[in-house]
């Protein structure tokens, strides 16, 4: 049986997801510049929520959910959305987007751990191959110097410590997601964790709200709210809900290296930060290890 046409939409779709999640990671530094984290968080989960209303109900000939479904769709919003969310943001606006983008490029190798540790899925040696060259960019973009003798101040410890709660959170949420794509739509997927975000978020973002001058935001940056809030809950978790069907999840977690990599381009092409050759580098590693992990298995030979 021909499976190439939907695993080749499978893994389109995975690879837009985390580019998608990538692009609002670094303009979220825009944002997190006017908006504190949690008004910011709350606002994403109410756009995202009114958006989504329509993908609420079970649809004809679709399961109930069972207390297992429910229980981890509470903790793949949990995990993946709202600790995501938090630890994302302030992290983000504590270093930078190129920084977001170093340290998410771990991702795929928190996937794979996980992957073996709960799933039990095996790591070929590819897909091994594949996260050796995702780190080797991390690396490389973590030796990055800035251009010239001018020394910005150092980033404080505690926000790349909060990436890499952010790099744990996506892990967790590429696994438990993995689990609940056999029982459950992904549309019904995406709106019911965005509401368990919206839930979990709601006490922190009204108090913040009290005390925020809407009235100050201009209108550019409300639209740019709107497209971080329908990218984040609604189209990213689509289209990985959907490519999860098809993929394991330890193969899936290579195509978080897509997050990063778009992170610092928004970081270098929108933000203005510094782009070198070892940029090219770490970039080109991380696409190689794109493709180790999709190139299509061989045939066994004929008889």
């Amino acid at each position: 049986m021909n499976t190439g046409g939907p695993l080749l939409l499978a893994y389109l779709s995975l690879a837009a997801s985390m580019a998608l999640v990538g692009s609002y990671v670094g303009l979220s530094k825009l944002l997190v510049a006017v908006f504190p984290v949690l008004l910011l968080a709350w606002l994403r989960f109410g756009i995202a929520a009114l958006a989504m209303l329509h993908w609420v109900p079970r649809q004809p000939g679709e399961a109930p959910l069972s207390p297992h479904d429910r229980r981890l769709l509470f903790w793949e919003s949990f995990l993946g959305n709202f600790l995501f969310s938090i630890c994302m943001l302030y992290g983000v606006q504590a270093t930078s987007a190129l920084a977001a983008g170093v340290v998410m490029a771990a991702i795929p190798a928190a996937v794979a751990i996980l992957s073996r540790l709960f799933l039990h899925e095996r790591i070929v040696p590819r897909v091994q191959a594949a996260i050796a060259c995702a780190a080797a960019g991390i690396v490389l973009l973590a030796f990055v110097k800035a251009p010239g003798g001018a020394q910005a101040a150092p980033a404080p410890w505690w926000g790349y410590a909060l990436l890499l709660g952010a790099v744990l959170c996506e892990a967790s949420y590429v696994v438990i997601g993995k689990r609940l794509t056999g029982q459950v739509s992904p549309r019904r997927i995406s709106a019911l964790i965005n509401l368990w975000g919206l839930v979990l978020v709601t006490p922190f973002g009204v108090w913040q709200a009290l005390r925020f001058d809407f009235s100050a935001v201009p209108a550019a940056t409300w639209t740019l709210l709107v497209f971080y809030a329908i990218a984040a809950s609604m189209v990213t978790v689509w289209l990985w809900m959907q490519g999860l069907r098809h993929v394991p999840s330890s193969r899936a977690g290579v195509f978080t290296v897509m997050l990063p990599v778009s992170a610092a381009l928004v970081g270098i092409a929108v933000l203005g930060e510094a782009f070198t050759a070892v940029h090219v580098l770490a970039f080109a590693l991380a696409l190689a290890g794109l493709l180790l992990a999709t190139w299509p298995e061989k045939a066994p030979a004929s008889a």
